[in-house]
């Protein structure tokens, strides 16, 4: 928490019960101003809150949010792995003329000059960030000022990706496990790629259940070491990690994709964690034991899905870096980009023997 130190003399000091009720604003209005970086528990363990706006659109034209071509918004960061799987499933299921898209400026900012939160933020204009565009709708200047618009009394993250309703001017949703799932089934009418389906009935069950271990171990679990305060709570997220990994590693060494011989959603969301490990999380989140190109299997699976037609738009590796290490002082306090590695994830794989 932020405390505000003022220097003014006591002449000029509101009466005492007025000046601690605006302490008291002062300080409820930071602690809604929160990132990530404040949700550590007192051992030291990074602990992730659950995401606030949970509504649903469906392909029923009587719902409240009904799958309507060019009535939705999707705002990311391509730095973000939750959002990078909604950008994946919009490019895989071919929605990109059905639901626009608007990113972020890589590195965080401060969102109001009335405290010292840092966040996502729009650039000023089209050419200031390769990549990120100015806010089309809203004319936000940041991705809090949409959580803002959508509830005066929001308490909580502001956090991409945020799906927005152009007609109710308000966040549908800002969980991506949801956003993903709506994007794979609701949107079928207008889809161009309607005949794929990444959470086909019979594989629920598996997909599920690997969703459950991987986001804990590895796509959470990278956070959980990096930012870990203390030795015990990294170590035992590192562990974890690594015995994540080399069960996926195993897996892989006997099937095309993590739930079998066909794509699933389980390896959209799997693949966001992978194309960043080498390049941040080993470094910057000290997942370093092992690399994933140290590892046969899952190097190839990580080069084979970026090379599905249209997932290699959704990886901007400049944005990623520069989040990262330019976006997490008590981590990386000089932001420093390290050099490499600048790794190929277009060359040959050797996926291909798992085809039928």
């Amino acid at each position: 928490m932020i405390s505000f130190v003022f220097k003014s003399s006591t002449a000029f000091l509101p009466e005492k019960k007025n000046f601690n009720l605006l302490q008291l604003s002062l300080k409820c209005t930071l602690q809604m101003a929160r990132s990530s970086l404040d949700e550590m528990s007192d051992s030291g363990a990074f602990k992730r809150t659950p995401s606030t706006f949970r509504n649903f659109i469906s392909r029923d034209k009587a719902s409240q949010f009904p799958a309507e071509p060019g009535r939705y918004h999707l705002y990311i960061s391509y730095a973000c792995p939750w959002a990078s799987r909604c950008i994946a499933f919009l490019a895989a299921k071919g929605l990109e003329k059905a639901i626009s898209v608007t990113s972020v400026k890589p590195k965080w900012e401060r969102t109001k000059e009335s405290d010292d939160h840092m966040g996502w933020v729009f650039p000023v204009s089209s050419t200031e960030v390769p990549g990120a565009e100015p806010d089309p709708l809203n004319g936000a200047s940041s991705i809090r000022e949409l959580y803002e618009l959508a509830s005066a009394n929001y308490a909580g993250k502001y956090t991409v990706p945020v799906l927005w309703d152009k007609k109710l001017k308000t966040i549908v949703s800002n969980e991506s496990s949801e956003i993903i799932r709506m994007f794979n089934s609701e949107f079928n009418d207008i889809a161009q790629n309607a005949a794929l389906d990444l959470y086909p009935t019979h594989l629920q069950a598996q997909i599920d259940e690997v969703n459950d271990w991987a986001y804990d171990a590895i796509n959470n679990g990278v956070y959980k070491c990096g930012f870990a305060t203390k030795q015990a709570p990294y170590e035992e997220a590192a562990i974890k990690l690594y015995q994540a990994l080399d069960k996926c590693e195993e897996i892989l060494s006997k099937q095309h994709y993590i739930c079998g011989n066909t794509l699933t959603e389980a390896d959209i969301r799997l693949f966001v964690t992978l194309i960043r490990f080498d390049e941040v999380y080993a470094v910057h989140f000290k997942c370093n034991k092992k690399l994933i190109r140290e590892y046969p299997n899952l190097f190839n699976y990580t080069k084979d899905i970026f090379q599905i037609p249209g997932m290699k738009s959704t990886v901007n590796m400049e944005h990623i870096k520069q989040h990262y290490y330019g976006s997490h002082p008590s981590i990386n306090p000089f932001g420093i980009i390290p050099f490499g590695p600048s790794i190929d994830y277009s060359a040959p794989h050797d996926r291909e023997r798992f085809t039928p």
